[in-house]
């Protein structure tokens, strides 16, 4: 037998080389892939068989045959590790796919190995909860609620008011999507919901806008939606520039028929001196409601209205005109709490008293008036801003041109009706 021996199939070829005294193997070699293999054997037999083998892998268009003995007893271990993984995690991965994702995962950590990498990032990431939408809004609601209470006379952070409205609203906002966990929202959903809201203000939806992105903060905390999620970039999340709204409000004889009408009934006489702090000293309704009698009384000619009781936080003194002195006297000897009902039954009075007048309401009527009035008479930003506890771009903004001075006298000009039997001290002593 001569060597080196041809052994062929089809159109692959390998060929055997024969012992020598230098190297006492037979030799199987072929090219496969593009590269040279060669394997040794004690034995014809073995180096005959493994030919055989050899280029009919070859033929088939294996690489197989191209492994070196380590190289394939890796690939065995790496298939046993798989295998393991599959019945644990029920998770099918082939060989490719797994070297594949590790050298993908390797280049982007860089300098850090693998399991640095993993444990850096589930140091961050938080597994999220399902809880229905509407259990997680009550959640978030009564996580609210003690920042409605006021602690060692302090006002409170959030009024009973405005929390009562973000919690109507946040109602409203589950009950668009029942039987929907939080993790289930998407941009879609939130889009459906605004769009049930196309017919109102631009204010109003931003309102909404606003519940809805205070809602979304407090369950990623509470890991009831990923950290990364991107629901806030929904198109209908975009906030949008409200025009401001227009400034109506009361006429002079219309105030003069409300103030009267409330004290024709002794039940709405409470109204009166709300009213006319409001009117005729520009005292926004929340504060007034938050004032005592001393408030009133505490500071010659001036109604305090301190840190805790001003919507800005900042203490104001307005002054009491001779106008809002006249409807404020009959309460002199008064103290404690200003106003003792809930705001909403405020409303309700104010509200049956302009039906009973047949006037129409107008949204923050009373104070529009003051301003409107105030800058019409004295022609100062700076001066009316700082009795209304306003900026001096807001009052020149919005209130100027909208009275004239006529109008502004006659507007300061309501005051209490006197009784016929009841003569002026004044007149008494000229007698």
């Amino acid at each position: 037998m001569r060597f080196p021996l041809k052994v062929r199939f089809r159109k692959a070829e390998a060929r055997i080389y024969g012992k020598s005294k230098a190297y006492l193997f037979y030799r199987v070699c072929g090219m496969v892939d593009g590269k040279r293999r060669m394997i040794s054997f004690k034995t014809y037999s073995e180096a005959k068989a493994a030919a055989d083998k050899l280029v009919r892998d070859i033929a088939a268009g294996s690489k197989a045959a191209a492994l070196t003995s380590a190289q394939a007893n890796d690939a065995l271990i790496a298939l046993e590790r798989l295998d393991g993984f599959f019945r644990a995690s029920g998770k099918r991965v082939s060989l490719a796919e797994g070297i594949e994702a590790y050298c993908s995962a390797a280049v982007k950590a860089g300098t850090h190995s693998l399991a640095e990498a993993v444990d850096g990032f589930m140091s961050t990431v938080a597994s999220v909860k399902r809880m229905d939408l509407g259990q997680a809004v009550e959640q978030w609601i009564e996580s609210r609620q003690f920042r409605t209470v006021a602690k060692d006379g302090k006002r409170p952070q959030l009024s009973a008011g405005y929390a009562y409205n973000v919690g109507m609203w946040a109602r409203e906002f589950a009950k668009t999507f029942p039987g929907n966990a939080v993790c289930d929202l998407t941009k879609e959903l939130l889009n459906a919901y605004m769009e049930n809201h196309r017919d109102v203000s631009p204010k109003t939806r931003n309102e909404r806008r606003n519940v809805i992105r205070r809602f979304i903060k407090w369950a990623k905390r509470q890991d009831l939606l990923p950290r990364n999620n991107r629901l806030l970039e929904a198109d209908s999340m975009t906030r949008e520039v409200a025009e401001p709204e227009d400034i109506e409000f009361y006429t002079a004889r219309e105030l003069d028929a409300i103030l009267s009408a409330a004290g024709g009934k002794p039940d709405f006489k409470a109204l009166i001196p709300v009213v006319a702090m409001i009117a005729l000293g520009g005292i926004r309704l929340q504060e007034a409601v938050r004032l005592t009698w001393e408030d009133v009384w505490h500071v010659d000619g001036h109604i305090e209205i301190s840190v805790a009781k001003s919507k800005t936080r900042s203490r104001r003194l307005v002054t009491i005109c001779p106008t809002l002195a006249a409807w404020l006297e009959p309460y002199r000897a008064s103290s404690g709490p200003l106003w003792t009902q809930c705001l909403d039954h405020f409303h309700r009075m104010f509200e049956a008293v302009l039906e009973e007048l047949k006037t129409s309401a107008r949204r923050n009527g009373l104070r529009h008036g003051f301003v409107s009035a105030h800058y019409a008479l004295y022609s100062d930003e700076g001066l009316t801003a700082k009795e209304a506890g306003n900026s001096p771009q807001v009052v020149h903004g919005n209130y100027k041109g909208l009275l004239t001075r006529k109008q502004a006298e006659a507007w300061f000009a309501v005051t209490p009706q006197r009784p016929a039997n009841v003569v002026p001290l004044g007149a008494v002593a000229s007698e």
